[in-house]
């Protein structure tokens, strides 16, 4: 894959909140772009690991555009790309971010956006990006239905290992745990490939995947089983990474029942915020507890979930442990914070199914 360039992400006002999402997975990693730096106004002049995960990431905070434009190019990153690093939920665009991003494409910058507003369709944004000689991509956009894959079944032929990160709520690091499963894999020795099913993994390089809620629905299964037949055409991967969607029972984004359909995984990882309460958008929507959500995935699948994985929002570091020790008591499996504590237990059972093939 390609390298794009060396980019700012917005983020004003949601920097480490559930709708910073995006801009999250870009500081933690990505194969696309140069991330060199981040703008919010609330955490000016900090270092936008050390606010995420504790740990300094080289990446700074800028207060606003004009300031990071500047001092990226004083530093020798001249930012050639903004990325829009927010989720906010409907995806509508306030006139605040849409100020913001029409200054972007005044001062040259090519802006990349995933929400469902589309930009590029925006008059007024056309034009300046025009005059400007700019291009805006919108990640969202739908494909043309003639470019659209329906169902084949031919995923039967498809010999990797395939593991699908699904959890039990929207916005709670799935794609994270997804692209931290593929580094482990890796260092096993094993070749793997992350199967994408969003904006944020489209950004941040997975070079097969799709954009599941960017689609007309009754291409969704075929978009997905299309993506998996391009890896294994092109790399026979030992295994594969899916991205799971939403969960299976937030009812305002439920995800995961055409990738465990079309995905069809050996395996489940179930990724899991246990202090988290409510659905995320929905107050006083309580989570439905983790071994019901366990026992759904399974009951519809017909296939194991192997591993719960941590997402340790509202906890102190040194409480991790602790939860990952109680969980996988309660549950039986092994449980462990990706971004926290080594992954070598869920690759192990990765490795024991594998050999049972």
């Amino acid at each position: 894959m390609g390298f794009d360039g060396n980019a700012l992400v917005y983020c004003e006002g949601y920097f480490n909140t559930t709708w910073g999402k995006t801009a999250h997975g870009l500081v933690r990693f990505t194969r696309r772009y140069n991330i060199v730096g981040v703008i919010d106004g609330r955490y000016s002049g900090r270092d936008a690991g050390e606010v995420l995960d504790g740990r300094p990431s080289g990446i700074p905070i800028y207060p606003d555009l004009a300031t990071a434009v500047a001092d990226a190019s004083t530093r020798g990153r001249a930012a050639s790309h903004l990325v829009f690093g927010i989720a906010p939920d409907g995806g509508l665009l306030s006139s605040s971010m849409r100020a913001d991003l029409l200054k972007a494409i005044e001062t040259g910058l090519n802006v990349d956006c995933g929400m469902h507003y589309l930009l590029s369709e925006d008059p007024e944004f056309g034009r300046v990006a025009r005059e400007r000689g700019v291009k805006i991509r919108d990640v969202r956009k739908t494909p043309p239905r003639q470019k659209l894959h329906g169902f084949t079944g031919r995923i039967r032929q498809v010999r990797s290992f395939r593991l699908a990160v699904l959890g039990t709520d929207s916005s709670v690091g799935k794609r994270t745990t997804a692209w931290k499963l593929v580094e482990a894999l890796e260092r096993e020795g094993l070749s793997a490939v992350m199967i994408g099913t969003g904006q944020t993994s489209w950004m941040q390089g997975a070079e097969y995947g799709v954009i599941m809620d960017a689609l007309i629905n009754d291409f969704v299964a075929g978009e997905i089983e299309h993506a998996i037949l391009e890896a294994w055409d092109n790399e026979k991967p030992d295994v594969m990474v899916i991205e799971g969607q939403g969960s299976l029972m937030n009812p305002i984004f439920p995800g995961g029942f055409e990738i465990l359909s079309a995905g069809q995984p050996h395996a489940v990882v179930m990724q899991h915020a246990p202090l988290r309460e409510d659905y995320d958008g929905l107050e006083k929507t309580p989570i439905h507890p983790l071994d019901i959500q366990i026992r759904a995935v399974e009951l519809i699948s017909e296939k194991p979930v192997i591993a719960v994985t941590l997402n340790h929002e509202g906890m102190q570091t040194d409480e991790v442990e602790e939860y990952s020790e109680r969980i996988g008591q309660e549950c039986g499996l092994p449980t462990v914070d990706p971004l926290l504590q080594d992954l070598g237990p869920v690759i192990r059972e990765i490795g024991h199914l594998m050999s049972k093939r």
